[in-house]
């Protein structure tokens, strides 16, 4: 049974604004706990595999390998494959008197033409997603066929699945490299290309920044990769290229990531749309308006000015009462009868007050509730909001016309 039409996208790229890729994002080896877009718990069942040690999963890691996983990785592979043309760049930068130009294994690892390339592997979107171990099985058949068919120039050095975020993708870094003339490996993509026999795009024209075989390369890739979902089960839909393009790699990826930021900006406008229409709808019934604002304001009035009359009554009260009762039962010149009275006597005070404290309450309540003192409360303060929105509603009428006026002048 084939599952609903999907779409590919496979971006790749070297370095952004903030320099080359690191790998630690691929590892995960940084503190998820401050990264909001992963969850920390899926993170666990992220698939890990490099080329030394293969598959294993976040949660099997051992944690104090974490900082160095990938990272590490790359530097070992750099410093195994390449040392020998960093040495003989070395010695012939001595003979022709440039040791300036030497360079270390590092070097070539962190250098934007010479780094691994990190490709992003998507089928589907955040709406439309196919199952994680498909991806998985669809990932390892494809990484397989990739190696045995580039795997003497291309090398994959790592890569993960991640199922952590808003949509399974895939992080896959890899390094182009061929013998350069003096029968030395060295990191150089177009000429390792070359070399599977990989053809310019358009051979009859000479090669550039649009025809190169890295285009071919990632067209192949691309096609490779649909073959293999389409064994899977996953239909993958075909659609047109634009502008000519063999390849639409990174405009996928930008377009998925538009369409996403796009709609949860829609998202916000419409809250905030909601927002304004309500209250432009209370602005406009000026009268009704005012009126409920009155309302609220003589409520939270009311409830304040009953809790402060009981409160303060009941402080006073209570604490005259007491200092009563201390001194007469302190005082020594006072029999243990006569204490017992007064005891008993400031007792039964107490618990009249309490009833006496009630009274008070609900005589506010009936005085607050009498229609005519209700509405001589709140009639100033209708007046007053709707004063403040008259000004308001001139305010923005004069500042209209008088944009209006400007924008003609300028016309004029």
């Amino acid at each position: 049974m084939l599952i609903a039409e999907k779409r590919v996208t496979r971006h790749n790229g070297r370095s952004g604004k903030h320099g080359v890729y690191n790998p630690k994002h691929n590892d995960r080896s940084f503190d998820l706990s401050a990264a909001e877009h992963v969850d920390p718990e899926l993170a666990k069942c992220n698939v890990l595999w490099d080329c030394y040690s293969g598959y294993t999963y976040l949660e099997k890691r051992n944690t104090e390998d974490l900082a160095v996983r990938f990272e590490e990785i790359e530097r070992h592979f750099y410093a195994e494959r390449y040392t020998d043309y960093c040495l003989g760049q070395h010695e012939r930068n001595r003979k022709t008197g440039h040791p300036e130009r030497d360079r270390s294994t590092e070097d070539l690892r962190l250098n934007k033409k010479t780094c691994p390339e990190e490709s992003i592997i998507q089928i589907g979107n955040m709406d439309d997603q196919i199952p994680a171990d498909t991806f998985f099985k669809i990932a390892v058949e494809f990484f397989y066929e990739f190696n045995q068919r580039f795997g003497e120039h291309v090398h994959i050095l790592d890569w993960s699945l991640h199922i952590d975020e808003t949509t399974p993708h895939i992080h896959e870094r890899h390094v182009f490299d061929c013998e350069n003339q003096y029968s030395e490996i060295a990191p150089q993509q177009e000429k390792a290309l070359e070399a599977l026999g990989i053809p310019l795009p358009f051979p009859d024209q000479p090669p550039g920044k649009h025809n190169n075989r890295k285009m071919k390369f990632d067209s192949i890739c691309r096609c490779l990769l649909i073959d293999v979902a389409r064994r899977h089960g996953v239909e993958i839909a075909d659609e047109p290229i634009y502008g000519g393009r063999e390849y639409l790699e990174k405009q996928d990826f930008i377009r998925e990531k538009l369409k996403a930021q796009i709609a949860a900006q829609n998202e916000i406008l419409k809250t905030k749309q909601s927002a304004i229409d309500d209250l432009t709808i209370k602005i406009e019934n000026a009268e009704q308006f005012a009126d409920e604002v009155a309302e609220v304001a003589y409520e939270k009035a009311v409830a304040a000015v009953s809790e402060k009359v009981r409160e303060e009554t009941r402080n006073e009260d209570y604490a005259l009462l007491e200092s009563y009762r201390n001194a007469v039962l302190k005082n020594p010149k006072n029999t243990e009868p006569v204490k017992k009275i007064a005891k008993n006597l400031f007792t039964g005070l107490l618990q009249k007050f309490s009833g006496a404290t009630k009274q008070i309450s609900e005589k506010l309540a009936g005085v607050f509730a009498d229609p005519a003192q209700k509405a001589a409360i709140k009639q100033p303060i209708r007046a007053s909001v709707l004063d403040k929105l008259n000004y308001n509603k001139q305010t923005i009428a004069d500042e209209t016309i008088r944009r209006r006026n400007q924008n003609h002048g300028k016309e004029l």
